[in-house]
């Protein structure tokens, strides 16, 4: 599925006096101005990468409307469950009836490989409980373990992942090998000095990033879960 880049963009600004002040643990306020504003970028990145949108009329940019990415959810069409669909939970909570159905459905619909399941903490909690009623321990240890980190079925095993950008009431299916978020050539993550007009040294970090999210059919989705 084609793409576009996005930019991803933060602006660094250090006034004389933090640079040249001697500061506990801080040996240069510049390099830990980068490394505060590079923490946001990869944050913003993750979060396009999985809930980016383009606009229906110029996804390629104009002077009023910026270039931006498809994420990969707005990618995904054929293997989408919504409320009320076959497979999907009568009463909207996540089961493991219904992860099994879109395993099996992605299978059938594609030569895909689903390796991963990325979820966040709600869902990671509804996933955890599919072992409530068989879990046990013994005499002897010491740490009580609820928690699936690996989930293996019919159709393949998938490590379960969470993430705080993806939306509460959904779950993502991903075949790892046919997802790559990759940089513009020479335009990975790097700062840029700019010229200042006063008492600070200023820059930009600056990144050009996009998706390529490989056959579609291989991947899947499923929305409108409870989220309480």
């Amino acid at each position: 599925y084609g793409n576009y880049t996005q930019i991803f963009a933060a602006t660094v600004e250090v006034s004389g006096t933090d640079m040249a002040a001697s500061q506990l643990g801080l040996a240069d306020e510049m390099d830990y101005q980068k490394q505060e504003r590079l923490r946001e970028l990869i944050r913003d990145l993750e979060n396009t990468v999985f809930n980016g949108g383009q606009p229906a009329s110029n996804p390629e940019g104009s002077g009023t409307v910026r270039r931006s990415m498809k994420g990969i959810i707005q990618h995904l069409s054929t293997n989408v469950l919504h409320d009320n669909d076959t497979g999907h939970p009568s009463d909207d909570n996540l089961d493991e009836a219904c992860v099994n159905f879109m395993l099996r459905k992605i299978w059938e619909n594609s030569n895909g490989n689903v390796d991963l399941i990325v979820v966040n903490g709600f869902q990671k909690r509804k996933i955890n409980s599919f072992i409530s009623s068989s879990r046990s321990y013994g005499a002897s240890d010491t740490t009580y373990t609820e928690m699936i980190s690996v989930y293996e079925s019919d159709f393949g095993i998938c490590r379960i992942i969470t993430s705080r950008w993806m939306p509460q009431d959904a779950v993502l299916f991903l075949d790892s090998s046919r997802i790559n978020v990759l940089p513009l050539a020479g335009r990975s993550f790097h700062f840029k000095p700019l010229a200042s007009s006063g008492d600070y040294e200023c820059g930009e970090l600056i990144g050009e990033y996009t998706l390529e999210l490989r056959n579609e059919a291989a991947h899947g989705l499923i929305r409108d879960l409870t989220t309480s």
